[in-house]
């Protein structure tokens, strides 16, 4: 059977599955973007923008069908899953309306005579292995500046995505971009190796595991391409004073529970400095007692499944083993098929495992600490460096505390607050690239210098 199908992971159902790409189906597709790349890179800037918008334009218009695509698919809120297609509509019109400033030449102040600029140009064909916990703006942050910049793309979507999948390459179709632009596959781990590998393709991009990414990156090193990586993360949250604790809380919360607990850069480390710890500690375990789970098709769910039974087991694994080895489970902590419950920890401690982990689901962590500078020890006692934030009324303390945070993000008194201008992004081992805003567009480009004597 085919590794790309649809199953609902409310009900257990598998409602389609795709067939694998033949190695022959691999090779067209590769040929498609190649032969496409000698066109659509020497496209005006102008003309790609506005295909590029209307594929903006086809996510609104299209808007109830691809959300109930991916409540199908991985779970997500209806409400939410509407949140992620107009999310992705804004990051790829983003792009189309600044096309003109990230193609743009930019000069140099030179110290002989005549001129020198660096000129971008796109690379080629480029490779974007995408994840299934935001199947519709994952996409768009990798394919829309790419697109723009004159590459194109061989998109392979997370193995239960296969219909988001197939919505996205039409709509990029429909909006008239030339076959060859955006091509879609289904492909298997192997054939991703032989993608890469392949000399017409110039770069690979990949958001996911650590597992993941360290496979990928392995085979792009050996065959000297370009790797973009967007890792994981356990971000911390850092309430160290506040003249509003229930917005604290209200924010951490809806923070930690988006998309079902499945995000990258969501917080899941919560450091509490000890004069507010006891309070927020029953506030934050009421909220989270307080979440509706249920049909992430009614309109009254906050929580839906997990993506998977497989992702919902291994969160109760891990939970089960925090307890075991000495946490204390304040509330939660319990399975029903896909379905986990929103759960609290406290008590963990650098011998337990969950403290190096990563908590992909509705499960946080709740540490008391003393001071500044033990919250800023705590935050960063973690091999990951995505994203992180920060609750305090003194505007000096969180200048001084995002300096000192290891992390590719710093949010200080907000929470999903991203934005399709802003850069996303880490260090350590959540990712070495950045996606979203201009720098999304230096990935993949050739910063080519064009120096003029007189």
């Amino acid at each position: 059977m085919s590794d790309y199908a649809v199953v609902n992971p409310a009900t257990g159902e598998t409602v389609a599955t795709y067939e694998t790409f033949s190695d022959a189906q691999i090779e067209d597709a590769i040929t498609a973007a190649a032969d496409e790349y000698a066109v659509w890179s020497q496209r005006p800037v102008a003309e790609r923008a506005e295909l590029i918008r209307r594929v903006a334009q086809l996510h609104r218009e299209r808007r109830d069908e691809l959300a109930a695509i991916i409540v199908r698919e991985m779970g997500k809120p209806l409400a939410a899953a509407y949140g992620e297609v107009d999310f992705a509509a804004d990051i790829t019109e983003f792009y189309a309306d600044n096309a003109e400033r990230i193609t743009a030449d930019q000069p140099l102040d030179i110290l002989g005579e005549g001129t020198a600029v660096i000129r971008k140009a796109p690379i080629g064909v480029l490779l974007g292995i995408m994840p299934w916990n935001f199947p519709y703006y994952q996409v768009a942050r990798f394919a829309a500046p790419n697109l723009v910049l004159g590459n194109t793309i061989i998109l392979k979507h997370a193995s239960q995505c296969p219909e988001s999948a197939a919505a996205m390459e039409k709509m990029y179709l429909d909006a008239g971009l030339p076959a060859g632009a955006y091509v879609n596959v289904y492909a298997s781990n192997e054939q991703s190796a032989t993608i890469i590998a392949d000399p017409r393709v110039q770069g690979v991009s990949v958001t996911g595991s650590e597992r993941a990414g360290a496979a990928v990156a392995e085979v792009a090193g050996r065959n000297l391409k370009k790797v973009a990586l967007e890792l994981g993360g356990s971000d911390p949250f850092i309430l160290l004073s506040t003249d509003d604790l229930d917005g604290a809380v209200t924010a951490a919360v809806d923070a930690r529970l988006d998309n079902n607990g499945q995000s990258c850069n969501a917080p899941k480390r919560f450091i509490v400095v000890d004069g507010l710890y006891d309070a927020f500690l029953e506030k934050f375990t009421a909220a989270m007692d307080a979440q509706v789970v249920g049909d992430p098709f009614a309109d009254d769910t906050t929580i839906g499944p997990l993506s998977s039974l497989r992702a919902a087991e291994g969160l109760a694994a891990q939970v089960d083993k925090a307890v075991a080895q000495g946490a204390t489970l304040v509330t939660g902590g319990t399975r029903d098929g896909a379905f986990y419950t929103p759960t609290v920890l406290t008590g963990v401690t650098p011998e337990m495992d969950v403290y190096k982990e990563e908590l992909f689901g509705p499960a946080s962590v709740i540490y008391k600490v003393a001071d500044e500078d033990e919250a800023v020890k705590l935050a960063n006692d973690t091999s990951f460096g995505l994203g992180s934030y920060v609750y305090t009324t003194d505007a000096a303390q969180a200048d001084r505390v995002a300096d000192k945070i290891e992390a590719g993000m710093v949010y200080v008194n907000v929470t999903l607050a991203d934005s399709p201008e802003l850069p996303f992004g880490g260090v350590k081992r959540s990712g070495t690239s950045r996606e979203m805003g201009l720098l999304a567009a230096d990935e993949f480009v050739n910063k080519k210098l064009v120096r003029v004597g007189v």
